[in-house]
């Protein structure tokens, strides 16, 4: 064969290895920027309850993982945002993962927010959900787990209550630690439930909680573009109606769902999914 045709032969080659090339490193930056947290905010009303506005960090699926030495990246996220409190619904900590990033993010945070816990299915895989509550409890964060706590925020008191995550309870179980957090005491009052799985709209429209906030989704981990639509999410298969945001309850409570923080400890990576802190206005 001519030096002509082994040149001509080897074009289509050269080709088709730099739009390999091309679509590896495309997928590489893009897997790279998804994966950088964002800060989310949501406006809810508090009209009738509160007599000035408060606002709140939403923090969920941590799961133990890296936003830089001592958790800066993540802490700074809050601090920017001058939150009077913080939630945090649930997979704060990881079942494989180790403890360290997360008590290093509780105690950056632990002393200078009031801050408020409920379990995910992850720590209770790990068998050690009772450790982790008393370790929270030593350092000024509240577990939630069909209980509520009474506060004061810039002038209004408000009710946070919250439940265990479901994993192995039965339901009437979890409905006991409903009826238990449940406060008629305070039903003029602005109330808010924590529970990590969004899934059960229905049932936390079963009580007149004016706002709900929940994680678990990942925000469906692979987002469509354009659409708002996750691909696929624990306990709600593909396509899953809550993954992130705010959605209306049948009853009219809100409920806010935070697409988490978890980033090594999934096996693929988020696409067009930034991890987020989720900042909710209630005004």
């Amino acid at each position: 064969m001519s030096k002509q045709g082994v040149e001509h032969k080897n074009k289509p080659r050269k080709k088709h290895v730099l739009s390999i090339l091309l679509i590896i490193i495309v997928l590489v930056v893009s897997t790279a920027w998804f994966e950088q947290p964002v800060t989310e905010h949501i406006k809810v009303s508090g009209e009738g309850k509160l007599n000035s506005p408060i606002r709140i960090a939403l923090i969920t699926d941590l799961h133990s993982c890296y936003y830089g030495k001592n958790q800066s990246q993540l802490i700074k996220m809050i601090d920017d945002e001058n939150a009077d409190l913080i939630l945090l619904a649930g997979d704060i900590f990881d079942d494989r993962l180790s403890e360290t990033n997360t008590k290093l993010f509780i105690e950056g945070i632990c002393d200078r927010y009031p801050c408020y816990y409920v379990t995910g299915n992850h720590e209770l895989w790990s068998g050690k959900q009772d450790e982790i509550k008393e370790y929270l409890a030593e350092n000024n964060v509240i577990p939630e787990d069909g209980t509520y706590s009474v506060l004061e925020v810039n002038g209004n008191t408000i009710v946070i209550a919250g439940v265990d995550d479901p994993t192995y309870m039965t339901m009437d179980e979890w409905s006991h630690q409903f009826e238990e957090a449940y406060c008629e005491e305070y039903a003029d009052n602005y109330k808010i439930l924590m529970s990590h799985r969004p899934e059960m709209g229905d049932v936390y429209a079963r009580y007149d909680y004016d706002l709900v906030v929940c994680g678990h989704a990942h925000g469906g981990q692979w987002r469509i573009p354009f659409t708002g639509y996750g691909v696929a999410s624990p306990n709600q298969g593909l396509l899953p109606k809550y993954v992130d945001g705010l959605y209306k309850l049948s009853n009219g409570t809100d409920m806010v769902v935070s697409r988490g923080l978890c980033r090594e400890r999934m096996p693929y990576p988020r696409f067009f999914n930034h991890p987020e802190v989720v900042i909710i206005d209630v005004e």
